[in-house]
């Protein structure tokens, strides 16, 4: 079993990074690879892996905290969530505040992740709140310069540029660098665009930003 990866980034999609591992690339999905592995390619990074066997594929999903790899592997522990849908929830927010919404069994906020129906965050919820241990949103969500109150509230406004913006704020953007993205990338957009889409497209933008 492949526990975690160092190498260098080859190249990088919107669902995948190919990491070089002297020599040998790993293609490797993970959560919001434009904004998990910000550096230009070629720097090195570690990745902690979770290797999935199906009939028809072996896969690797890589994370950059064992934080982050733990939650996705209790994640898979939720009937009707596999390892597309983990990857989307992790995508919606650090381990820690994920964490703190299913110990408050906040569903408005659950169900706003990406893949994530009320039945599947009731699931979530009774499955996994024991298993988290005591989290205090308020304690463990300030160290990231983020309020419990404040991640986890519903977003405000509709459409899917406001839950995107409130996904890029959970993962630790601050508002001007949210609204910035979103400048960036309304002339690309139509307006049937799922959440999921813009979060991306926005994630894209904040790394071509990056690098300037």
């Amino acid at each position: 079993m492949i526990d975690f990866l160092r190498g260098t980034v080859a190249h990088r999609e919107t669902e995948f990074v190919v990491l070089d591992v002297r020599g040998v690339g790993y293609r490797v999905f993970c959560a919001n690879p434009y904004a998990v592995l910000p550096g230009k390619d070629q720097d090195e990074v570690t990745m902690y892996i979770h290797y999935h066997v199906r009939e028809d594929a072996h896969l690797l999903f890589g994370f950059t905290s064992r934080e982050e790899q733990s939650m996705f592997r209790l994640l898979l522990e939720v009937s009707g969530i596999g390892p597309k849908v983990a990857l989307g929830v992790m995508s919606g927010g650090k381990p820690e505040v994920i964490a703190a919404a299913i110990q408050q069994e906040n569903l408005s906020f659950l169900t706003k992740l990406p893949g994530i129906g009320k039945k599947t965050a009731q699931r979530m919820v009774l499955d996994l709140k024991d298993k988290l241990g005591a989290v205090s949103a308020g304690s463990e969500l300030e160290g990231f310069g983020l309020g419990g109150a404040a991640v986890l509230a519903a977003p405000a406004g509709g459409g899917a540029w406001a839950e995107a913006k409130a996904a890029l704020l959970a993962l630790g953007y601050t508002e001007a660098e949210a609204d910035r993205a979103g400048q960036a990338i309304k002339p690309k957009l139509k307006g049937d665009e799922t959440t999921d889409v813009v979060t991306k497209l926005a994630l894209q933008a904040l790394f071509q930003q990056s690098l300037r």
